[in-house]
């Protein structure tokens, strides 16, 4: 993770994460991801490595159709963007979603 500041005390972040849930980024995990997004002022979007959407955008992080394995490189920018990305991080890296992963699932 890497953290910025200009003059402007314009904080960026940015991180990359990997889906581990077995479902992928599906419409439930995208709206827990927009939710969490909309709760920060600052701008947030996610890339893979064709497309950059608005983490805010339910329907624009559905067009990213991320499964399970696809990494997704998250930038924040604003005065909370190290938060963002810290409750960004952890819903998609330690919490998978509140969803299973392969391994789970398997067990099951």
């Amino acid at each position: 993770m890497q953290a910025e500041e200009n003059t402007l005390e314009k904080v960026v972040c940015e991180t990359q994460v990997e889906i581990q849930n077995a479902d992928g980024l599906h419409m439930r995990p995208a709206m827990q991801f927009v939710d969490i997004a909309n709760k920060f002022e600052c701008d947030i979007t996610v890339s893979n490595s064709e497309n950059t959407v608005d983490g805010k955008s339910i329907m624009q992080m559905s067009m990213l159709a991320a499964t399970w394995g696809t990494k997704l490189k998250i930038k924040t920018e604003g005065a909370d963007a190290q938060e963002a990305i810290n409750a960004l991080q952890k819903l998609v890296e330690k919490r998978h979603f509140d969803e299973p992963t392969p391994s789970e699932q398997k067990k099951s």
